[in-house]
């Protein structure tokens, strides 16, 4: 089974992610005056300081100007905990490529080095908590502190994203973040149509691939492990395998498990039944949003029944079941 790395490593290889990523997910005014259609891949496997080249970072650069450059360097991370000196990390890789530049002679019309935005893809359990600026990590002696680097980097955390945000958006990263985040085949189905729709072009078909090898051999073997997945080509392929097959089980012990995983970290009874809210409520809301793509609108009574569900297995359940139930009355909403 493929890492998540070497997952994300496909897809960010296409121009067309890294353009939404940071279109849809960096909220500043310096996105809008990139000229996309420079986006360009460069070499970005420089050896670090434990002496391995870090294969899953990736570096592109943009046009943003007659003759000026900006490099992207995307960090992904999908370590199960926390690295505290990111920071320190950060400053070295830029180091490396700012070298890399010079001896490219790469710089500027102006002279100057062209400037590096540093983006790390973290999708841990934990949420970050490090030094999102490498002064942060450095003892204060007075005096000294103008001699302190400044050095910072921004943060995209996959799973501390609000569900809004994603749901509606039209972009391409959003839609691997909605996978990344979801609770059931339904939503899956979900992500897949709008996918299709906005890859449908021929010149989409690589990356609409690189989403079907993701979702294969990254994302489906995690959620439910012990299933075999068949090798796919292309989403449509995915959708029909999924279509096939009756998951719901698998994939709701799975949530209920990550509830109980979130209440032992904490170290608080509270956190398990947080997480079990949690997964009740993303049941209720799949299973709201599957009735009505095939009933319409809905009637307040059918909300008020799901709401006095308190069982995932039976939600999950009316989620299989609704796929093929005939009327609101056959799944016994009515």
């Amino acid at each position: 089974m493929a890492n998540h790395d070497d997952g994300y490593k496909l897809l960010f290889s296409h121009p067309r992610m890294v353009e939404d990523l940071l279109l849809g997910f960096v909220q500043e005014d310096w996105v809008e005056r990139l000229d996309f259609s420079t986006l360009e891949r460069v070499s970005g496997n420089y050896v670090s300081d434990d002496l391995r080249e870090r294969e899953s970072d990736m570096v592109w650069r943009v046009g943003w100007g007659e003759g000026h450059w900006l490099y992207i360097y995307l960090l992904l991370e999908f370590q199960s905990t926390v690295d505290p000196y990111m920071g320190v990390r950060v400053m070295t890789y830029k180091g490396m490529l700012f070298q890399d530049i010079i001896r490219q002679k790469l710089i500027l019309p102006s002279g100057k080095l062209p400037p590096i935005f540093a983006a790390i893809l973290y999708n841990g359990q934990g949420r970050w908590n490090a030094a999102k600026d490498v002064a942060e990590l450095i003892e204060r002696v007075p005096g000294l502190e103008e001699h302190h680097p400044h050095l910072g980097y921004c943060l995209l955390d996959v799973r501390q994203m609000t569900t809004p945000h994603l749901e509606s958006s039209r972009n391409l990263v959003a839609a691997l973040f909605r996978l990344e985040r979801s609770r059931g085949v339904a939503e899956v189905q979900q992500v897949l149509v709008a996918l299709g729709e906005w890859l449908r072009e021929p010149e989409h078909a690589e990356l609409q691939r690189a989403f079907a090898v993701w979702l294969a051999r990254v994302l489906l073997p995690a959620r439910m492990p012990g299933v075999t997945v068949p090798e796919v080509g292309n989403l449509q392929e995915v959708r029909s395998m999924l279509a096939e097959i009756d998951w719901s089980r698998e994939w709701k012990q799975q949530g209920y498990e990550e509830g109980l995983a979130q209440g032992r970290e904490q170290g608080l009874e509270q956190g398990v039944e947080q997480g079990r809210c949690q997964n009740l409520a993303l049941l209720r809301q799949t299973l709201l949003r599957r009735l009505g793509m095939r009933f319409g609108p809905l009637p307040e009574s059918v909300r008020e029944h799901l709401d006095a569900i308190d069982s995932m297995e039976k939600l999950a359940d009316l989620i299989a079941e609704s796929a093929v139930a005939p009327s609101l009355a056959a799944l016994g909403l009515a």
